[in-house]
């Protein structure tokens, strides 16, 4: 089966998750519409930042694993960034793994009830449907699996937002910037749940997989604003549904399940399942993309050219990752400690990797005809700004923590 969108959309099925989810239902019940502007920010950056890393993958037809080790010179440089890049995405995303299958199963028994089945089904059920896409799926197999899945996903959403029948009005006053009394932290939140540093290892490592003739940088380009696009509208939608519905009520909201509920008597009985599917569906990408996107990274920082060790070595990465993440669901853990250590490695590693990317972006030597050009630099120039802002905000967090 062959779609319009590509790579694009294993970005989309990363970013928009069960924590982008939680946080854009957070912010619709707590704001209304007023932040609906961080999450056109937000998806105008992904969209400046994923083009180059697509890019990059289509047109000198390397990943952005690689291209760091390439441009990092000295062995003692080399090492410095590998740690780096094992901290923020290898430990990250093993921590954060654990949310994803949450979100899934919760959205599975928001479907079927919570009675029906026990708990610790879900987390194993989806965490088996995960691990046999990643260890049989060639690329092409996982990009469609991926695609139907945010498809499913989309849909979903678009039912919850035309069900509920958002404000227009006050969604287009929301477009102005302007934060509410006490909406900073949640303005950042969404931004930093939408621009994330292993997206762009994902999107390099799937262009250079999926396109490898001369028409394949248009097509990334196009790719990528179709799908960084759509899931940037299925934020906005979850927003939209929640401020439409729970805004002003003074319920309690602490997850994105509890919207199901709170939906209820807005358009009935099948809240649940329609926030149910969405949630899932959600959930199961999360769960792929991110061992998806380490298993790539390593694999790329490993020297050696040998496709089929790189292959294994993707294998046994992304499959850890997800063992790790079925594990700490099945057992509640709270993995403190090593989100405080993501946390701190991807306040680095995203400004980092976004001034490298940019830098990269302009070597001729790389990518010919298709280095970046004035308005794509001082595009990117912006967003490495926001980077660095949302890198401090990080540290700072994880400073206050500790």
């Amino acid at each position: 089966m062959r779609f319009p969108i590509g790579p694009g959309a294993l970005v989309a099925a990363a970013f928009v998750g069960p924590g982008t989810v939680t946080a854009c239902t957070l912010a619709g019940a707590q704001f209304g519409y007023a932040l609906l502007w961080a999450l056109v920010f937000a998806t105008v950056a992904t969209v400046i930042l994923q083009e180059m890393a697509g890019r990059l993958g289509a047109a000198a037809r390397l990943g952005l694993g690689e291209a760091l080790m390439a441009g990092a010179g000295s062995k003692p440089a080399k090492i410095a960034i590998a740690g780096l890049v094992f901290a923020a995405l290898a430990i990250g995303n093993a921590a954060y793994e654990g949310g994803n299958i949450a979100g899934a199963a919760l959205g599975a028994q928001a479907i079927v009830g919570e009675a029906s089945v026990p708990p610790a089904v879900w987390p194993i059920a989806i965490g088996l449907i995960a691990g046999v896409a990643l260890w049989f799926g060639q690329y092409r197999t996982l990009e469609t699996l991926l695609i139907i899945l945010v498809l499913i996903m989309s849909l979903a959403f678009v039912a919850s937002a035309v069900a509920t029948r958002p404000d227009w009005g006050a969604m287009l006053s929301g477009l102005a910037p302007r934060v509410p009394d006490g909406g900073t932290l949640t303005a950042i939140a969404l931004i930093g749940t939408t621009i994330v540093p292993y997206n762009l290892f994902l999107h390099a490592a799937a262009s250079k997989e999926r396109w490898a003739h001369d028409g394949g940088v248009k097509a990334a380009r196009q790719d990528t604003v179709a799908a960084v696009g759509l899931g940037g509208l299925v934020s906005i939608l979850i927003l939209s549904s929640a401020a439409a519905s729970l805004f002003g009520q003074s319920l309690e909201i602490s997850s994105a399940a509890d919207m199901a509920v709170a939906l209820e008597p807005a358009i009935g009985p099948v809240a649940r399942y329609v926030v149910g599917l969405g949630l899932l569906a959600a959930g199961i990408t999360s769960a792929i993309t991110a061992p998806m996107a380490t298993g790539y990274a390593i694999a790329e920082l490993a020297p050696t050219n040998d496709d089929q060790i790189r292959r294994r070595i993707f294998r046994g990465v992304s499959l850890a990752i997800l063992t790790i993440g079925v594990g700490i669901t099945l057992l509640g853990l709270r993995p403190v400690s090593l989100i405080l250590v993501a946390q701190a490695a991807n306040g680095i590693l995203l400004p980092v990797v976004a001034v490298f990317l940019l830098m990269v972006m302009n070597r001729r030597s790389l990518l010919g005809t298709h280095v970046n050009g004035l308005v794509p630099n001082v595009l990117g120039g912006v967003v490495v700004i926001v980077a660095i802002a949302l890198g401090l905000r990080a540290l700072l967090r994880v400073a206050g923590a500790l």
